[in-house]
């Protein structure tokens, strides 16, 4: 059964001072106590292995990211690595950020892997959540064959792609329409009004297949409904075609069909156990964010939200933010608050975070109105003072072959174009992979806008001994100021670890690595089971 949410962070304090043992993170999780457990390693290395709930925030990323993650300054942090160093180093710079409760995880991943489960692969508590509704659910699936079969025979059949509308263009399968995880609910009806016709439902692997296949059935429909079994991945494995740049998707908001999705969201959310907030509570939970830790979600389209929105809450499709809860919540334990504006949507969204575990509660426009129109740039701290550490564009182009550059971004983006002749580095390495750097003169430091290499400057000149610079307002003004990019040769100083190559994304993947993960993600339950601080309760 769930365990109730605490009105806070009541935990004791870490056993040694500094640090935070496994035993008293894995207790903090069952009883859903607030903590955020920070994996400070690059993003390839944590896909590797790393703890049930841990968040991946490269030491890189946490001045660009952890105040989004982590809205409250006095909840729990315990970060940690593998050996590497990078938690020592992590720890002053997010206290510098104003975090007060600050520590390493007690013998780090190995330390931990002795108390409890590590897993691999990313977004790992949602696809574990996924695997387990299939199992109790017993939510119905067919292979990629049988479903070939029916689409091409059966002319009363739809078939949804329950996935990010980007990857659905990417590739398809024949007869498919974009209706992300979050609106299958809100809009399925209006695209097969009758309960005769028979819905597919495919994302890419097994979790979004499977959520959006239950959400339906949870919802009411009558209708024939199944999963994609392993989504795009079976079918491509089966030796299927895929279709790519496809567009359709529905964007109108529904007519007919609407009153009765309310009512059926309405009665499936009271059965989950799903509050909706009025204007009082909503205050209250406000009031208390200093002490409680508080996610404001809307979980409509992005295009909605673009158009307007609540001030104060983040874009969060719904059928993504239960797939890859991770990605916005960095706090175990803390309140969700969900928007929509229809009543279907975050009641649905809601139902499934509260069975994974979320203190998750919707509200409406009656109470917070979607006025805001401007799109909130991310929390960032000020930049630091850098002074005559900048170097403009203009200076750097007039001479560039006098400058050693370095490029501080994300390795699928240096690849796609880079300053002409620019070196990439991890910021994370500098201590090893700044003296690998050719030549001995200054090195230039240039990331998207300038903040990383603003934020990297400091260690940058304690691991080298060569003049460094920051490149102001980095790539981006290049480009503003007619600079072309270098995309035809790469200088991979750093292994480019720093991002997971997804074996469900793109149509790139080796054949080795599509079926590797769809089995791992068949264990998932039985590892889920073994680990036991999920507090997941299928409805």
């Amino acid at each position: 059964m769930t365990a109730s949410p605490t009105s806070g962070p009541t935990a004791p304090p870490p056993d040694i001072e500094g640090f935070t043992t496994p035993k008293e993170l894995r207790r903090r999780w069952r009883a859903n106590e607030e903590v955020a457990l920070l994996d400070v390693r690059e993003e390839g290395p944590y896909s590797l292995s790393h703890p049930f709930f841990a968040v991946s925030l490269p030491l890189s990323q946490i001045e660009l990211r952890i105040l989004d993650l982590i809205p409250r300054l006095s909840v729990p942090v315990v970060v940690y690595d593998d050996g590497e160093g990078a938690a020592e180093r992590a720890v002053p710079r997010i206290r510098a950020l104003g975090y007060s409760d600050v520590s390493i995880l007690a013998g780090g991943l190995a330390g931990y892997a002795r108390v409890g489960e590590v897993f691999r692969d990313v977004n790992v508590p949602s696809k574990a959540f996924g695997e387990l509704v299939e199992a109790i659910r017993h939510t119905p699936s067919l292979p990629a064959d049988e479903a070939k079969a029916l689409i091409e025979r059966e002319s009363n059949l739809v078939v949804l792609d329950a996935r990010r509308f980007e990857e659905y263009r990417t590739m398809s399968i024949p007869r498919g329409v974009s209706v992300p995880g979050g609106e299958l609910a809100f809009r399925a009806r209006e695209i097969a009004p009758s309960p005769d016709t028979t819905i597919i439902v495919n994302c890419a692997g097994r979790t979004r297949s499977i959520i959006g296949t239950q959400s339906l059935i949870n919802a009411g429909l009558p209708n024939r409904i199944y999963a994609l079994r392993n989504g795009t991945i079976g079918w491509t494995l089966a030796g299927h075609h895929v279709e790519r740049g496809k567009t359709a998707r529905m964007l109108e908001r529904p007519q007919a069909s609407y009153a009765k999705a309310l009512a059926d969201a309405k009665s499936w959310a009271e059965r989950v156990g799903v509050g909706m907030l009025d204007a009082a509570t909503f205050a209250r939970y406000q009031a208390e964010a200093a002490t409680r830790t508080l996610y404001c979600l809307d979980v409509r389209t992005p295009e909605e939200y673009a158009a307007g929105h609540p001030a104060g809450f983040a874009s969060a499709p719904g059928g993504q933010l239960v797939q890859a809860t991770d990605e916005w919540v960095g706090v175990r334990g803390a309140r969700l608050v969900l928007f929509d504006d229809d009543g279907v949507r975050a009641r649905m969204t809601a139902s499934w975070l509260t069975q994974m575990g979320w203190d998750a509660s919707i509200i409406g426009p009656d109470v917070v109105a979607p006025t805001a129109t401007e799109i909130p740039a991310p929390c960032r701290p000020a930049l630091p003072e850098i002074g005559d550490a900048a170097i403009d564009v203009a200076r750097l182009a007039a001479d560039r072959a006098a400058w050693t550059i370095v490029e501080l971004t994300r390795s699928p983006n240096y690849k796609a174009g880079h300053i002409p002749g620019a070196h990439f580095v991890l910021a994370s390495r500098f201590a090893t992979d700044l003296r690998k750097l050719p030549g001995d003169g200054p090195i230039v430091l240039a990331s998207a806008d300038g903040a990383e290499a603003a934020f990297a400057l400091a260690e940058a000149r304690s691991a080298t001994s060569r003049q460094v610079r920051v490149l102001d307002g980095g790539t981006r003004a290049w480009t503003i100021a007619g600079h072309a990019l270098e995309t035809d040769r790469q200088s991979w100083i750093s292994t480019p670890d720093d991002v997971y190559k997804r074996p469900y994304e793109g149509t790139d993947n080796a054949t080795e690595a599509m079926q590797a993960y769809i089995d791992w993600e068949l264990q998932l339950v039985a590892q889920l089971a073994n680990d036991s601080v999920s507090n997941f309760h299928v409805v």
